[in-house]
């Protein structure tokens, strides 16, 4: 793996070892950003599941201003902190508990950008999408970006509307934002 743009263009990041984690392959985190282009810019950014961090390592790369990475697995923390220290990334706060803890304890956040990447066929998308739909933790050009196998659906519930999808071989993105009002 490796960082597609931005500052940090063509380094590597590592991943986690064993068939726990499953990082985002660099064809379908290029066509994510591709989507989301400006909004990356300044962003607050949370990556929920973070896995390797790859996503939110490519989001600084590309001009976020601020990024939380939640992951509960310390094999994968541990690759993580590699990962940002082996980019010089030290104003990244790396919490080392379970996602959906962190969304009950934390409900008064606003984040422009967040990235849902658990797990596949295990139902975590809509568990989370439903704790951050009340109250809503998304700014108003807020995106969620939901990661899923291609063959689940999404229940997504107020004040959410999933405004595109796209497919990478067993891959679906889900782009999410708040209602038109």
């Amino acid at each position: 793996m490796r960082i597609i743009a931005g500052e940090m263009r063509g380094r590597r990041i590592k991943a986690v070892s064993g068939m726990d984690t499953r990082p985002t392959a660099d064809k379908v985190k290029g066509a994510i950003f591709n989507v989301l282009r400006e909004k990356v810019v300044d962003a607050k950014v949370l990556d929920l599941f973070a896995g390797t961090g790859n996503l939110a390592i490519e989001a600084l790369s590309r001009g976020a201003r601020e990024v939380i990475l939640v992951e509960k697995a310390y094999s994968a923390r541990k690759v993580i902190q590699e990962n940002l220290e082996n980019i010089g990334q030290e104003q990244v706060q790396l919490l080392g508990m379970d996602a959906f803890e962190y969304l009950k304890q934390y409900s008064d956040q606003l984040f422009d950008l967040i990235f849902l990447d658990p797990p596949y066929r295990r139902g975590l998308v809509d568990k989370a999408l439903s704790l951050l739909s009340q109250p809503c933790w998304l700014t108003r050009s807020g995106v969620i970006v939901a990661e899923t196998a291609s063959d689940e659906s999404l229940r997504v519930l107020e004040p959410f509307e999933i405004r595109k999808t796209s497919e990478y071989g067993d891959t679906r993105i889900w782009y999410i934002q708040r209602c038109v009002e």
